[in-house]
């Protein structure tokens, strides 16, 4: 019986240990997945952020010219089609007065319809579905540097990144700041104003309540936030200003020329602006580089000095440009003039070679 009893005692602890190693692995396991999430995992997080951002979402409200579709249950002579009038209203047949559509959504108007059959003794237990046939009332304006400018209704839950791909996405010489425009109703006075901080905004400059809303495209494109990619309403006047363009000029430039300010936000500085007009030439002179930008204050051209060769061997910043901004690259008059009468000597003698092989 005793050695009964040990081997159950012996067995027992042996469990123990094992449960124990289990669980120890078990958790450095779990540790190591947190540390290195699989791409599965990783998309699947993706999935689970994009739920959460459809799920803070609300429906449309109705508006005047929407046409509905409302269904009675088991009363077919109570279901039609009618249209939100211009005051907001619809009318229903042996309901005496019209009934309030607009700033609803169609499941409150769906209740309202229920109580005004059941409280007039139309119905006795009536089930009401709305849905919208026709929407006229949330008209979202799309301008500026899109693809093609249009005017589109919200149906559904919509974000800004759905409109502009709608509009066929942004131009190259989109400027750095997308301006929504939208008419705010009139706040009663018990009810106090939101914030963006009371929404959960993490931008301060993002306030999804405010009339006019600027929204930094590098930042929507790039960063993946929410808080940039707000959700659209009925009314909006969505506008992408195209960038302005800056001038590079002068014998030391490869190709002279107008360019694009900004390229889907991003800022171009006097490098950036040499790189598209294809580099230098081989006898600039880069160090003796100028900025003429007209002063916004006194109204005159003032000049500043950029040397490109110091800012490429990065002994100096690279220097932002502005719209209008010219930038001049002038080159040197000796190495110039030495650069062409090689050219000419050059063709010269190609031009007696091939004069000689023919003859």
């Amino acid at each position: 019986m005793a050695v009964t009893v040990r081997w159950v005692t012996d067995w027992l602890r042996c469990f123990s240990v094992c449960a124990l190693a289990t669980t120890v692995a078990v958790g450095v396991l779990a540790a190591q997945s947190q540390d290195e999430a699989t791409p599965q995992q990783t998309n699947e997080k993706i999935q689970q952020l994009a739920a959460l951002a459809r799920a803070s979402t609300t429906d449309p409200p109705l508006g005047a010219g929407d046409v509905l579709h409302i269904d009675v249950f088991d009363v077919p002579e109570l279901s039609r089609d009618v249209r939100v009038t211009d005051s907001g209203v619809i009318s229903f047949p042996l309901v005496p007065d019209p009934i309030p559509a607009a700033g609803l959504t169609t499941f409150q108007l769906e209740k309202n319809i229920e109580q005004v059959l059941s409280a007039d003794g139309l119905v006795a237990h009536p089930e009401v579905s709305v849905f919208v046939k026709e929407q006229a009332s949330q008209p979202v304006t799309i301008v500026g540097a899109v693809g093609h400018p249009t005017v589109m209704q919200i149906v559904r839950p919509t974000t800004l990144l759905e409109v502009l791909a709608n509009a066929g996405g942004i131009a190259d010489d989109a400027g750095a700041t997308i301006i929504v425009t939208r008419d705010l109703p009139p706040t009663p006075d018990h009810v106090q104003p939101v914030s963006a901080k009371d929404v959960g905004a993490t931008d301060p400059d993002i306030d999804p309540d405010a009339d006019v809303i600027k929204i930094p495209l590098k930042q929507l494109l790039d960063s993946g936030n929410t808080d940039y990619n707000i959700q659209v309403r009925g009314g909006d006047i969505i506008t992408v200003p195209r960038a302005g363009v800056v001038y590079v000029l002068g014998f030391g430039i490869a190709q002279q020329g107008e360019y694009v300010l900004q390229a889907h936000g991003d800022q171009i500085t006097a490098l950036k602006a040499v790189a598209m007009a294809h580099g230098l030439t081989s006898f600039a002179k880069a160090d003796d580089s100028v900025i003429m930008r007209n002063d916004p204050k006194t109204g005159k051209r003032i000049e500043i000095r950029v040397h490109l060769k110091q800012i490429q061997n990065h002994k100096a910043d690279d220097v932002p440009l502005e719209t209008n901004d010219i930038l001049y690259v002038p080159d040197s008059k000796g190495k110039r003039a030495l650069a062409r009468g090689s050219e000419a000597a050059i063709g010269i003698g190609t031009s007696l070679a091939i004069y000689r092989v023919a003859y």
